[in-house]
């Protein structure tokens, strides 16, 4: 099995998890005289396997990552936490060209006489776009050599 095919098979077990929760929540109390649609104690019972079957597909993939080394020398796993770190600082740098340019600021009222006070820019609206745009472009080519990389490689065996 290809790496990206155990990565969406995860993604995959994630969602059935998440509807197996959603399911138990409905049928884990009911009224006297009633039955729940579903039995909880069998959704409980499958929930589990789900994440017994999650354990092994990260254990694999993380196993798999840490051991495969991209064409430009890093292991996936380092890839991926620079992927991580660059989606983190374009947000940082998103929310802080918008809170320059007063986009997140409520105006209530405008100025209606020159001697009220005035906001001021800390920071270079601009500048912090450019910035962000040039991070979210490293972080999609990074990306797309990290996909690559998954549909290539093998999925390590435990």
């Amino acid at each position: 099995m290809k790496l990206a095919e155990a990565l969406l098979l995860r993604a995959d077990r994630n969602r059935t998890l998440e509807q197996l929760k959603q399911r138990i929540q409905v049928s884990a109390r009911y009224q006297e005289g009633e039955k729940p649609a579903e039995d909880a104690r069998d959704l409980v019972a499958a929930a589990s396997a789900v994440l017994d079957e999650l354990e092994f597909l990260i254990r694999t993939i993380n196993r798999t990552n840490s051991g495969t080394v991209m064409a430009d020398g890093r292991t996936v796993t380092d890839a991926l936490a620079e992927r991580d770190v660059l989606r983190l600082r374009y947000s940082m740098l998103k929310v802080s060209a918008e809170a320059a340019s007063g986009v997140l600021q409520q105006v209530g009222f405008m100025r209606a006489t020159r001697s009220e006070l005035k906001y001021m820019r800390a920071l270079d609206v601009k500048g912090l776009r450019q910035q962000a745009s040039d991070v979210a472009r490293q972080a999609r080519e990074l990306d797309a050599r990290i996909q690559q990389v998954n549909w290539t490689t093998e999925l390590q065996e435990v």
